[in-house]
């Protein structure tokens, strides 16, 4: 029997050790599982930020790129089964004929015979009785260049018997135009051609021979020309009551920057700095700005500006989309579809109040878009303080930013001349990331510069429906008599 026991006890110990070393194994799996969850976890968000569009974050729509998912456009509505184009009954639309007084050449054009009984008809070169259809044909001369030749002549002093040489007038000191000059910032700024392709073009089609170095100095002449201008612009940007602003990267021979837009109501100033911060407004806008200043949520607008700040209610939309989109938890779930809820509530009273009298359930006033708009402003104030201590970070982030901030996005529902969003700064913007896109940024500190100018001045003519050509011909003619150029802070409007 104590032989017995012996092995018993020494059996049990045995498997007492076999035991222990499998807890340990089992231990060490469930801490690799762990790992691999939150591994998977991790990957799952990677791969869903690396997924995210246009719709769901500040990327910009060009970076959607043509392969994979594309993001959802216009209405989320079903298909219409209908043909593109236009429906039977839909008035049509066509090209309307010039004036008569625009019309270089008029053809009068009789039949020769009858095309009913095929009887040759008598002409006698006068109009006929009948009516009349008129075929416009628009077509361009023969391009040719104008060159004229100026020949400076000398003529000797009677009276010391030296010779006098005739200058150059000063609207022709260079070797191009005013018109070839305003052409060229044309098509570099406004049509975001390549210089190359801007000098195979006046090669190839108008016939102007220059080297790459002459299209640059007339682009520099342009930007040099609309110093002035741009100057008095920046001068009136901290006395505007509404200024929309953004930025975005650029590079100056390699060296990072920053080209930021500021949009007022009727002009659109450019710059390009060094920095992204604070300083940059403080040096447009003033050390302290009295106007409405609308943004996104980035924090040099908050240090710099403590008063009325419109925070951009599209760039709020595309985060709750990218957490909905990455929604892991109920928390999140919830949080997104109560706070897109109420977003679409606060935008359909927005339309009925910018619609006017067609909108659907009718128009309401500005002080109806108040008093309707309080119950949801209380709901977006509630539903953040509800969700301040959640556990998802994203979740959280969102909730802080509406619960700090929240009188900061309803600004433009008591002042007039402010937007829910930031759309027109970023629309600003598009022409100047085109642009970096095909110039791959500036070679100096002029070429910046430069940019920057001309920038300003063509958006600025399109938002004042002035022609960019025509502004920028009659800037490089002031600039070359030494004139004052055309102010674009004026209400006149050119002929």
């Amino acid at each position: 029997m104590p032989r017995e026991v012996r092995r018993l006890e020494r059996e049990n110990e045995r498997q007492a050790g076999e035991l222990e070393k499998l807890r340990e194994k089992l231990t060490d799996r469930d801490k690799k599982l762990v790992e691999a969850e939150k591994q998977i976890g991790d990957l799952e968000r990677q791969l869903s930020l690396r997924n995210r569009n246009s719709t769901t974050s500040s990327k910009p729509p060009s970076s959607d790129g043509l392969a994979g998912e594309q993001r959802e456009r216009g209405s989320r509505r079903k298909k219409s089964c209908r043909k593109r184009g236009g429906q039977p009954g839909h008035p049509g639309h066509w090209r309307k004929p010039v004036p008569d007084e625009r019309v270089n050449k008029v053809v009068e054009v009789l039949p020769e015979q009858c095309m009913h009984c095929e009887k040759p008809l008598l002409r006698d070169g006068k109009a006929g009785s009948g009516p009349v259809l008129r075929h416009q044909v628009t077509e361009l001369p023969p391009i040719q260049p104008d060159i004229t030749e100026y020949r400076c002549h000398s003529i000797s002093c009677p009276e010391c018997g030296k010779q006098t040489q005739a200058p150059l007038p000063p609207e022709v000191a260079g070797d191009f135009g005013p018109n070839l000059a305003a052409l060229i910032a044309y098509l570099t700024v406004v049509c975001r051609m390549p210089r190359r392709v801007v000098l195979a073009l006046l090669e190839q089609v108008l016939g102007i021979s220059l080297s790459l170095g002459s299209v640059q100095s007339s682009w520099e002449e342009a930007g040099e020309a609309v110093a002035e201008p741009c100057a008095e612009l920046e001068k009136q940007l901290p006395h505007e009551p509404v200024i929309n602003s953004d930025e975005t990267g650029y590079r100056t021979s390699g060296q990072k920057r920053w080209l930021w837009a500021f949009v007022a109501s009727t002009f659109v100033v450019y710059k390009v700095t060094l920095t992204r911060g604070a300083e940059v407004l403080a040096q447009l806008l003033g050390s302290v700005f009295e106007g409405i200043l609308c943004s996104d949520r980035y924090q040099a607008y908050f240090s710099y500006h403590k008063g009325s700040l419109q925070l951009c209610w599209a760039h709020f939309k595309r985060n709750i989309l990218g957490v909905q989109e990455l929604a892991k938890t109920t928390d999140a779930e919830r949080f997104c579809r109560d706070a897109l809820a109420l977003h679409a509530r606060l935008f359909r009273l927005w339309h009925r109040f910018r619609a006017g009298p067609g909108v659907r359930y009718g128009p309401v006033t500005r002080q109806q878009l108040i008093d309707k708009s309080i119950p949801i402003q209380k709901r977006f104030f509630a539903l953040a303080e509800r969700y301040l201590d959640s556990g998802d970070k994203d979740v959280r982030n969102l909730a802080r930013a509406m619960f700090v901030h929240c009188e900061k996005f309803f600004v433009f529902i008591e002042q007039d001349g402010v937007e829910p969003t930031n759309n027109s700064a970023e629309r600003a913007l598009r022409c100047a990331v085109q642009w970096r896109k095909t110039s791959f940024g500036s070679r100096s500190a002029n070429g910046e510069v430069t940019m920057a100018r001309l920038l300003t001045i063509t958006q600025t003519c399109r938002m004042q429906n002035r022609h960019p050509l025509d502004y920028l011909n009659s800037a490089i003619r002031s600039h070359r008599f030494a004139q004052p150029p055309p102010s674009l802070l004026k209400n006149s409007r050119p002929t």
